[in-house]
Order: C-alpha cells, then structure tokens, then sequence
C-alpha cells in the first residue's frame, strides 16, 4: 500500500491558554508585553503578538505546568525580566527566562536577534519593527539553511 502524502508544517498560528478570567488575564500580561487586542468576550481573547496571537481562554482546570511551555519572542529579553521582577513574578530557576502566569501556564522568553527563523522585511515593517537585528550565531545559522535576513 503506498504511502499517504503528509502536509509540511509551516508554523504557528496562535497559542491558546487557559486562565481563569479574561480581564485579569489581559491586565497581567498588559504588564508585561506591548500587544493589540483583537477581540474579547466573557469567555476569550485574542491578543496579536506580532504576526500570530495569543488565544486566553477561560477555564483552567488542570495542574500548574512544569516541563510544558511555549517560547514567546519578544524585542527586548531584559525588559520583560525586569517587567517580571517588578511585578512579583517569580522568575523560574535556570538557564533559560522561564515564569509562570497566575493560572499555571508556563512561558519561556526568547530575544528575536537568537531565534532560528526570521520575520520577512516587509512582516517587521508592517510591525514596526525593521530595526531588529539577529546574533551572529543566529544568522550563521540561517544562512546554513539560506534563509539569511536581508
């Protein structure tokens, strides 16, 4: 029997969290990031993070994560850990810039000029955000798989 084709996986649309209230929800991480909003209700909101979103969604039933997360870049690392430390956001042991919201869920962050993908030109313009550069690291490493920022 031959093989069924498989889609490629391009990336990510948006992540989606559980918190317990909406409002407190976008007032914590208002402290903490610059986003848009895009829409809310009771039950949901919809915050724009660059290209993608962050879906909050009412309702968190289960245990606080440990080992599960998700990578969140930002412009300026150092600032959200001074964000965090002003609020009284534990900042989690180890190598990485990792805490946890109020409802458990747990963010690692990472500084744009480190990460291994780069936002087209035209995405950053769009975002304000043309200034941004990469670590050399990081560009070595796109430029192996030709993917370069101009």
């Amino acid at each position: 029997m031959p093989d069924a084709p498989v889609a490629r996986a391009v990336g990510f649309n948006h992540v989606a969290l559980e918190v317990g209230d909406i409002d407190e929800a976008l007032a914590f991480y208002g402290r903490l990031f610059q986003f848009e909003l895009r829409s809310k209700s009771d039950t949901d909101a919809f915050i724009d993070l660059g290209d993608q979103f962050l879906a909050l969604q009412r309702g968190r039933t289960q245990p606080t994560d440990d080992g599960r997360h998700f990578g969140l870049v930002v412009t300026d690392k150092e600032a959200v850990r001074q964000a965090l430390i002003s609020n009284g956001v534990e900042v989690l042991p180890g190598r990485f810039l990792d805490f946890l919201d109020p409802w458990g869920n747990r963010i690692e962050i990472i500084g744009y000029e480190n990460i291994q993908f780069t936002k087209a030109p035209h995405v950053l313009r769009g975002m304000g955000l043309e200034s941004l550069t990469k670590s050399d690291g990081a560009i070595a490493e796109l430029s192996a798989k030709g993917m370069a920022p101009e």
